[in-house]
């Protein structure tokens, strides 16, 4: 599977993009990737490795105009009981290397996954998660055309505080139905 846009090329991960998927999961992260963080080469591996095998719901970011993994996007649909109509919600989550935020390639990721999601996948709905303090993904979920649906107070902890105790972090949920994004 792979998708094309002006500037990037979502694909498929491969053993290979080891480096560059160190390159932006081992440093500083939003709190909800901290467990994502990469130490090390060798870690970098086996996570390429993990991620090339969900080349249909997890895609690789790559800038054209260098070859360079520069960040992921991915969303799986979520599970429905048996005999219930088939998953037609998906919540995407993107990471993205901060030597290449600011130049509009994740509204440019996230604008070609949703239309593949909602024209391939048979998506419905999308909604999408971002803590109170990530102004950059409350901004792109914004330009995205989502709708802010609510504030969950204390909704999440993903880190600890320095005695030990959960940090519990505010987290905003957004949405866009696929008429919606049809109409945009």
């Amino acid at each position: 599977m792979r998708i094309d846009t002006q500037r990037l090329l979502l694909r498929p991960f491969e053993a290979t993009d080891a480096a560059d998927l160190l390159a932006y999961r081992s440093g500083p992260l939003p709190t909800c990737f901290a467990c994502r963080r990469l130490q090390g080469m060798e870690a970098a591996r086996h996570e390429a490795e993990a991620l090339s095998r969900d080349g249909e719901y997890c895609l690789a970011i790559v800038c054209k105009a260098d070859g360079r993994v520069i960040g992921e996007i991915g969303a799986h649909p979520e599970s429905t009981a048996p005999g219930e109509a088939p998953a037609d919600t998906f919540s995407p989550c993107w990471m993205l290397n901060a030597a290449y935020q600011g130049h509009g390639y994740a509204l440019e990721a996230a604008r070609a996954f949703f239309d593949y999601l909602f024209r391939v996948k048979g998506a419905r709905r999308i909604y999408a998660y971002t803590e109170m303090d990530n102004h950059r993904s409350q901004r792109l979920c914004e330009r995205l055309g989502m709708r802010r649906e609510g504030v969950f107070v204390e909704f999440v902890s993903f880190v600890s505080n320095e005695d030990g105790t959960p940090r519990y972090e505010d987290t905003i949920q957004y949405a866009i139905l696929k008429r919606e994004w049809q109409d945009r």
